[in-house]
């Protein structure tokens, strides 16, 4: 900005001097009054077109001429100035990280992924598709352009580091995935952003195995290890093909009927105290209950008709968009 800013200073200081020699000019050449004179400055300046004061004399002819070419050299300058600042690779580096900024300063209950590798990208399409807000952290300039150019809110730096953690929004995120492929940094981070903000829900990815009890020691609460996961799923595809066909359904197709969903019972639920069979749950919205989660560390509960509810509680639940929302709806008592 003080490039800027110096270069608008000469600029203004040129003008400021041409319209003084204008009028000084005026004043000695046609022995105008310094009214008439500052207004026949302006006009010629701006070149707007006006008629002029009074005839005028050739020698008050040529002064005029080189009175417009001058103005007109100042505004071409003033134009390659502002272009060369707006244009400058810098300077467009810097406008898209402040407009970056400003969409992030607004977010609330966001996700915030770390490093847009294979794995990142492939959860923030997931997030993209269900529409719910996210940020991306990437240290590499090209990986964020390349993540820009995506249409995704990107935030470019080093997530190890808590100062850009706290400009992804943090301390107002309900969550942080971890994926970049260094345990070492994912370590970091997870430790980092448990500090800044000990209510986020923290998944982390894990390449060495022997790295996950250390990642949920940091604050971690869950922590995935992409090739144990993907032999999990191959395994499945061979041994129950149509079960693991159906949870992909639910969890990851974005242009079908069904979702899996989980939502948390709150105080001021009506569900809250009630039985399952009291609930009705089914009738009222139309989702399928699939199982509860209740503890600290949470536990995965089935479901039977005299289970009662507590605020609390998590609900796994199977339906379509309308009938989830509905459910959503009833967990928080709306």
């Amino acid at each position: 900005m003080s490039y800027l800013r110096r270069r608008s200073s000469l600029i203004l200081l040129l003008l400021l001097l041409l319209f003084g020699l204008g009028v000084v000019g005026y004043v000695l050449i046609e022995g105008w009054s310094w009214g008439e004179a500052a207004y026949m400055t302006a006009i010629t300046l701006t070149t707007v077109g006006f008629g002029e004061v009074r005839a005028l004399s050739g020698a008050g002819r040529l002064f005029t001429v080189l009175l417009i070419l001058l103005g007109v050299a100042s505004l071409a300058l003033g134009i390659n100035v502002f272009a060369e600042y707006l244009l400058a690779p810098e300077r467009a580096s810097q406008l898209w990280r402040r407009r970056q900024m400003r969409v992030i300063d607004k977010m609330q209950d966001h996700v915030i992924i770390c490093g847009s590798g294979r794995v990142g990208q492939s959860a923030a399409t997931s997030l993209a598709e269900v529409g719910h807000p996210f940020v991306l952290i990437e240290h590499d300039p090209g990986g964020a352009r390349q993540v820009m150019d995506r249409g995704w809110t990107v935030l470019e730096g080093d997530a190890t580091r808590d100062e850009v953690l706290l400009r992804a929004g943090v301390a107002r995120a309900s969550g942080l995935l971890v994926c970049t492929g260094y345990d070492a940094d994912n370590l970091l981070i997870v430790l980092s952003a448990r500090t800044l903000n000990p209510k986020l829900f923290i998944v982390a990815r894990s390449v060495d195995a022997e790295n996950e009890a250390k990642m949920r020691r940091v604050g971690a609460d869950k922590v995935i290890s992409p090739y144990r996961a993907g032999g999990r799923q191959m395994a499945n595809m061979v041994l129950r093909p149509q079960v693991a066909e159906f949870m992909e359904v639910v969890t990851l197709g974005n242009d079908l009927a069904l979702w899996l969903e989980q939502v948390k019972i709150r105080p001021e639920s009506p569900l809250a105290g009630q039985t399952v069979v009291e609930s009705d749950v089914r009738r009222r919205t139309g989702a399928i209950l699939v199982a509860l989660l209740r503890g600290e560390p949470e536990r995965t509960l089935a479901l039977s008709d005299t289970t009662r509810f507590e605020a609390g509680d998590g609900l796994i639940a199977v339906g379509t968009r309308e009938q989830l929302a509905a459910l959503e709806g009833l967990v928080k008592g709306r």
